[in-house]
């Protein structure tokens, strides 16, 4: 008896490797840098583009406080679409295609558009990238002008950290009109 109990005991620790990946775990990435920040911007992305639909117009005008340095709701959503384009146009090796400041388109539904654009740009950056081009070395121009290399994925990750500190900007503007902010809405669980 003792040992059918050892023996069933060996088999099921022996299986749970096999019964954990069938509930849903998958393999290892090859590529776990680029997966990580595919992950990351994939994230911040979807809690930007939520904010930006669902914060009402009335309310893009506002600003947290009397200062009028301080960006009101409508200029954090241009900011952010501006910064994706430098961001992903440098990861591009490319020229930023944005020519007009964002900041200062008033109408949500033209700010909700320039959001997006700027998401599905960076878009082609991050879905293809594996380690080996998120490794890659690309120049930049630096604060004086001098040109800088860095890889690729130090800027995709300045992105990823840019959006999530302005996207904890906007979570501020939420909590002051009393709306749950996307990324604490659990109402469609």
């Amino acid at each position: 008896m003792r040992k059918l109990l050892c023996c069933v005991l060996f088999c099921a620790v022996a299986a749970f490797p096999a019964f954990a990946q069938m509930g849903g775990q998958s393999a290892p990435s090859t590529d776990p840098l680029a997966t990580g920040v595919k992950n990351a911007f994939k994230s911040v992305s979807g809690y930007l583009a939520a904010s930006s639909t669902k914060m009402p117009e009335e309310n893009y005008g506002m600003r947290a406080g009397t200062d009028a340095k301080v960006r009101t709701f409508g200029q954090i959503i241009g900011h952010v679409a501006n910064a994706n384009y430098l961001y992903c146009a440098r990861a591009k090796g490319e020229k930023n295609p944005n020519t007009e400041d964002l900041e200062k388109t008033t109408a949500k539904a033209d700010l909700v558009k320039a959001l997006q654009a700027s998401l599905d740009y960076c878009s082609e950056v991050y879905n293809p990238l594996t380690d080996a081009s998120a490794t890659a070395m690309v120049t930049i121009n630096g604060r004086n002008g001098q040109q800088i290399q860095t890889p690729r994925l130090t800027i995709l990750w300045q992105n990823v950290a840019h959006n999530n500190e302005e996207y904890g900007n906007l979570v501020g503007y939420f909590r002051m009109k009393d709306i749950v902010p996307p990324s604490s809405d659990r109402s469609g669980m």
